[in-house]
């Protein structure tokens, strides 16, 4: 048996309501991934989909973001839905990078808006995360 890949859920506040209704309308695929989401983000999909799995960190300004970035170095995670708010300053904005960041030198699959994250929900359902990544 294969092991799940894993996928991370993060949503600057603005976005955090259309986090919520993607994963209640992916809620069956998003049970093929071990899940992992920064703290409130977490918390506000596990609210609407208690049958998901979600690993929860800490909150993105304490630390969340950083933790998720730690899995990019370490090749603990496979992909990144990342709903940002590019409109509204973050008091965390360096983290915010940094995690972006991370996910482009590792060329990892990453999603910052809904459209991009429906796409790769769709692909790694019909050809497979495996062949989204040089993993």
């Amino acid at each position: 048996m294969t092991e799940k890949p894993t996928l991370a859920l993060v949503a600057h506040d603005a976005k955090k309501d259309i986090m919520v209704e993607f994963a209640k309308s992916h809620e069956s695929k998003l049970k093929g991934f071990k899940l992992y989401a920064t703290g409130t983000t977490g918390a506000r999909v596990l609210d609407r989909c208690p049958d998901l799995n979600i690993t929860r960190l800490k909150s993105g300004p304490l630390g969340g973001d950083q933790q998720i970035g730690a899995m990019i170095a370490e090749n603990r995670l496979d992909c990144l839905i990342f709903f940002a708010d590019p409109l509204s300053p973050m008091p965390h904005d360096v983290d915010v990078k940094a995690l972006m960041r991370l996910a482009i030198v590792y060329d990892m699959p990453m999603a910052l808006n809904l459209s991009t994250a429906d796409i790769l929900l769709q692909a790694t359902t019909l050809i497979g995360l495996e062949a989204l990544t040089s993993k």
